[in-house]
């Protein structure tokens, strides 16, 4: 069940499409960050989601459960597995700069909330929008590639910011506990294969892990994946808050029926995140460090620790 508690009650979806007391529409909530909105039926609820390009989607929500213990479990990269926001945010700000050709710009505190958990094109949109209005948003990614590629290079060589990923507390304990009660494991993130490859690896050497590929039994990033056989995915422009990476991680890479939901659950720092999982039709255990609660989210979630290996006693 939604604990729709903390949500503010609309008129209106944001493109007028559905109106709060007509067609059947019982009421229109809306978390606190505005991208979403829960569209309440008698018997259902559509979820409208609000892209940065103007566009929106409709996804039916599911009904979720979990009972222990887990079969598999979908776990996010980015601030769940790997401390790193405040890198990408460094990359966002180094991408303004250069389009406003002032190498010394830095972002204001209230616009980290628009420029870490969705997609790369949404935070790029934002800074767009607030600092050089009329720039393009291809310009913009091109730039935003070209400095990642550059600081990529730097970290897997040896060089570069030496501190940019960190394994999070707790999380060669987590991975190993899950494998010793044999729970499938898969990795989703919504950073392209060259953002995410340089960050798991990092973790990795730095917990004298091995190889992530062989670790894990699927990787899925936007855009592909890490293993061929497993194909590709719809890339960015379904990133997170849309459920296509957790769907397919869950019923292709770790080839989980849809009989056996129940016995999934998705773990996220991210509101983005937590309602992907939750529109691919999992429960969410939310980790304590991201944006969840800023994103007015926590009603979705199936249980909120503190850190990683408190979720062990939950899930098996």
């Amino acid at each position: 069940m939604i604990d729709y508690r903390q949500f503010t009650s609309i008129d209106r979806t944001w493109d007028g499409s559905f109106t709060a007391g007509k067609d059947g529409v019982r009421e229109i909530l809306t978390p606190a960050d505005r991208k979403s909105e829960f569209i309440r039926f008698e018997n259902k609820t559509v979820v409208s989601l609000k892209s940065g390009s103007g566009l929106s989607s409709l996804y039916m929500l599911p009904e979720t459960r979990f009972e222990p213990k887990a079969e598999a479990v979908l776990m996010d990269l980015d601030g769940t597995s790997v401390t790193s926001e405040s890198f990408w945010i460094w990359i966002i700000q180094s991408t303004t700069a250069r389009l406003l050709g002032k190498p010394d710009f830095c972002l204001e505190e209230e616009d980290i909330p628009f420029v870490s958990g969705f997609s790369v094109s949404e935070h790029l949109q934002y800074c767009i929008d607030k600092y050089c209005p009329g720039e393009s948003l291809e310009k913009a990614r091109n730039y935003y590639h070209e400095i990642t590629d550059y600081e990529m290079g730097e970290i897997l060589a040896g060089r570069g910011k030496k501190d940019a990923f960190t394994p999070a507390p707790g999380l060669k304990e987590f991975l190993y506990a899950l494998k010793d009660a044999g729970v499938r494991i898969g990795l989703v993130t919504s950073g392209l294969y060259r953002k995410a490859m340089p960050e798991i690896l990092s973790a990795f050497r730095q917990l004298d892990m091995g190889d992530p590929l062989s670790f894990y039994d699927a990787i899925i990033t936007a855009g592909t994946t890490y293993r061929s056989d497993r194909g590709g995915t719809l890339g960015e422009l379904c990133a997170k808050p849309h459920p296509w990476l957790y769907a397919e991680t869950a019923l292709v890479g770790l080839n989980t029926s849809p009989e056996r939901r129940h016995k999934v659950i998705g773990i996220e720092d991210s509101g983005a995140g937590a309602l992907a999982i939750k529109l691919a039709g999992y429960e969410v255990v939310g980790v304590e460090g991201g944006n969840i609660a800023k994103a007015g989210l926590d009603g979705i979630l199936y249980r909120k620790v503190p850190r990683l290996t408190d979720i062990l006693e939950i899930i098996l």
